[in-house]
């Protein structure tokens, strides 16, 4: 069986929190809604959008969630296409991390709950869209931490749950890798901390992207590290 180094995208591969953030603000002023913080907005990401929403407008409807969905996504592209975006680097070393991957024998594989379109962008932005032997998101998949997403990167890529590492930033990808039978590797660079991150499954916590090959070929290889 093949390995997978299953990545997150926003939080794990590319600081995306600004734009993030600004479209939510603008969706919820179309709404006539009060935005939340942006620590509650940061808390949210990695969920598929409508999903994201009602957990920040827990007392709507699935109406008004969709149409908040829908005002978010054009505020998003009518960012990118004034030109108006915040910058969305790659976080320090992802670039290097993925050839050291690469060169070790590694397939490598998106599962994020970013669209179709908006992670093709990204992924192509910063030339690293051809490194991804498979690419998942949530216009086919149910929101994280349902297995969906995992489950079809293993059948596209040839792997299985116990050659597959799931790479992210919030305990939605980790209870996403434990309900798919895969390993969970937590990020400290990302959303959510890593006491929150070892509680929803994380065998281990990389505190910089250099260090994930490591913690990928000790978690592969079965060991059960502790240490954060």
């Amino acid at each position: 069986m093949n390995r997978l180094a299953l990545f997150d995208c926003d939080g794990t591969l590319v600081d995306s929190q600004a734009n993030i953030c600004r479209a939510m603000e603008e969706c919820f002023s179309i709404a006539r809604l009060v935005p939340p913080d942006r620590a509650a907005i940061r808390r949210i990401v990695g969920l598929s959008l409508v999903d994201a929403i009602a957990r920040l407008v827990p007392d709507g409807d699935t109406a008004l969630h969709q149409a908040m969905a829908e005002d978010y996504k054009h505020a998003f592209f009518t960012m990118r296409q004034r030109g108006t975006m915040d910058e969305e680097p790659l976080f320090e070393g992802i670039a290097d991390t993925l050839t050291a991957l690469e060169d070790t024998g590694w397939l490598l594989g998106v599962a994020t709950g970013k669209s179709d379109r908006g992670l093709h962008h990204i992924l192509e932005h910063h030339g690293i869209k051809q490194r991804f032997a498979t690419l998942q998101t949530a216009d086919r998949h149910p929101s994280k931490p349902h297995p969906a997403m995992v489950e079809t990167a293993m059948a596209e890529a040839g792997a299985a749950p116990e050659t597959t590492v799931v790479i992210g930033d919030t305990s939605f990808d980790m209870a996403m890798a434990v309900a798919a039978g895969a390993h969970g590797v937590g990020v400290a660079w990302g959303y959510h901390g890593p006491e929150e991150l070892i509680g929803a499954g994380a065998r281990i916590v990389a505190d910089h992207a250099l260090h994930l090959p490591g913690h990928l070929h000790e978690t592969w290889s079965g060991s059960s590290p502790a240490a954060v």
